[in-house]
């Protein structure tokens, strides 16, 4: 078990399931403070919250650098270079991961470190007295809302997880905890603490020093995709879960501070000197530019040998790579392809890498200390949801016309005239897989499209529709490895040993 800094106080007693032993539980540090001597004024709760904001930077959690969990498991990216093939992480793009991946099992446990430490917030916020009782709730509610998206990367990835919801401070209280239940009662956590923390009195948008909380519009538009992948994922109450996907992203929708999605352009989204004042952006993790410590490296992590439009950084290696089958799929003069994707010409390479990210100014150095901000919710993303349930819900006409929304912003035909061209129609022959599409070239990289995928395709119809793709398009990765399993990630294997029947392994591992 570590111990977490926040700031200069040492916080101890934050349990990750399954990651400590009791002797070890039993050891004490004479400089550290206990949990429940720690908590005495708002500054305190103050710093404890942001500790919880900062495991979101994680690339074990969601930060820029997560993609190995979600993208890599996709068809839009993955390593195609002759030493991938060897490593741990190849196995999710590969569909050949094992319960043993340390990876895997690294990412588990800070999921649920994430979750420890706003428990430790909500568990111990009430010791301590505010001058405003509001900037209690708020900060209870920015816990809450970390915790229900930590649990919403868990079960969309694992399906049925262990919920835990308050501290836990010994070994019999973690074995007490850990059990798995259904997906059900997972999402009814998720939707109970999203609800929650829409009652504070926390902004409609988040500005200046507080980009980087959440907001009213952030967990309005997160209750709208949880909803949307109830109904998509649960065999229950489809058409009540599509109301309220609808009714939330609705009022996520009308919170905007922008008339035409076209009014923003689409490289404005992404563009470091904007970013504090583009209109599109919901909710984000801050990074400072030239800063060691707080900056961004996706830019220069993701460039290829030989090349410098993302970053002043030279790089030794392929940067991130792109799958052909994402290439593929971008239709004629789609500008999101120029500006998210290049082919690198270098002898090392000669393939094509992401340039969606992109910092290569002076300020940010080259040592690459980007300015990039990880964007986790935008509009695009709460229109495109809006074609989606509403397509679910018969209203195509309606699904259709937000669909336009992103396709005009991108200068893309309209659908009613895309549909006439042969190409389109073939590759999409219907308003869902129109959809999917949309969301495929406007979010790629943005670790969306695994989680569309299992959204809208069951199971056997992933295995059938990821199969189905051309070999040569997919890279070194084999996809006559998919097979049913692979919807879930298996439960890591040192956490099926605490309890092989409460933490059981999912069919197929």
């Amino acid at each position: 078990m570590k111990k977490h800094i926040y700031k200069v106080l040492a916080i101890s007693a934050i349990l990750s399931l399954g990651a400590c032993k009791k002797d070890f539980l039993n050891q004490s540090n004479p400089n550290a403070i206990a949990v429940e001597n720690y908590f005495k004024t708002e500054n305190d709760v103050l710093l404890a919250v942001n500790g919880v904001y900062q495991s979101l930077r994680s690339s074990n959690t969601l930060g820029e650098n997560s993609g190995l969990f979600t993208d890599e498991r996709s068809d839009d990216a993955g390593r195609n270079d002759n030493q991938s093939n060897a490593g741990e992480p190849f196995q999710f793009n590969d569909f050949s991961l094992l319960p043993s991946n340390s990876y895997l099992r690294s990412h588990w446990l800070a999921l649920y470190e994430a979750i420890g430490r706003t428990n430790v917030v909500l568990t111990n916020i009430d010791k301590v007295s505010f001058a405003n009782a509001a900037t209690k709730e708020n900060y209870k509610a920015e816990a809450k809302f970390i915790r229900a998206i930590m649990y919403f990367e868990l079960v969309r990835k694992w399906g049925p997880v262990p919920v835990v919801t308050k501290q836990l401070s010994t070994a019999d209280e973690v074995k007490e905890n850990t059990f798995r239940v259904p997906e059900a009662d997972v999402y009814n956590q998720i939707v109970n603490d999203l609800k929650d923390a829409l009652n504070s009195t926390l902004p409609n948008f988040q500005t200046g020093a507080n980009i980087g909380r959440t907001s009213k519009a952030a967990i309005n538009a997160y209750l709208g995709k949880v909803y949307l992948t109830m109904a998509g994922t649960l065999p229950a109450n489809k058409t009540e879960n599509l109301s309220n996907a609808n009714i939330y992203l609705m009022v996520a929708y009308n919170m905007k501070a922008f008339g035409s999605l076209s009014e923003i352009p689409y490289t404005d989204v992404f563009d470091v000197a904007k970013k504090a004042t583009c209109k599109e952006l919901i909710f984000q993790i801050s990074n400072k530019q030239g800063d060691i410590s707080f900056s961004s490296s996706i830019a220069a992590n993701n460039q290829a040998k030989g090349e410098t439009i993302n970053s002043l950084k030279p790089s030794t290696g392929i940067g991130g790579n792109v799958k052909l089958d994402l290439i593929n799929e971008y239709e004629t003069s789609d500008l999101r392809k120029d500006f998210s994707v290049k082919f690198a010409n270098d002898p090392i390479v000669k393939d094509w890498f992401i340039t969606k990210f992109r910092d290569a100014s002076q300020l940010a150095t080259n040592a690459g200390y980007g300015g990039n901000d990880w964007i986790l919710m935008r509009y695009a993303d709460v229109i495109l949801m809006l074609a989606e349930v509403n397509m679910l819900q018969g209203n195509d006409a309606v699904a259709i016309q937000y669909l336009d929304m992103v396709r005009a912003r991108a200068g893309m035909p309209l659908y009613a005239v895309a549909k006439t061209d042969a190409t389109y129609a073939a590759k999409f022959p219907t308003l869902k897989l129109a959809i999917l599409h949309e969301r495929r070239v406007e979010f790629a990289f943005e670790h969306q499209r695994w989680f569309d995928l299992i959204r809208n395709f069951t199971a056997a119809e992933l295995v059938t529709y990821l199969k189905a793709k051309p070999q040569s398009s997919y890279g070194i990765a084999k996809l006559a490895n998919v097979t049913l399993k692979d919807r879930y990630y298996p439960i890591p294997f040192d956490e099926v040993k605490l309890d092989p029947v409460k933490m059981y392994q999912n069919p197929g591992y």
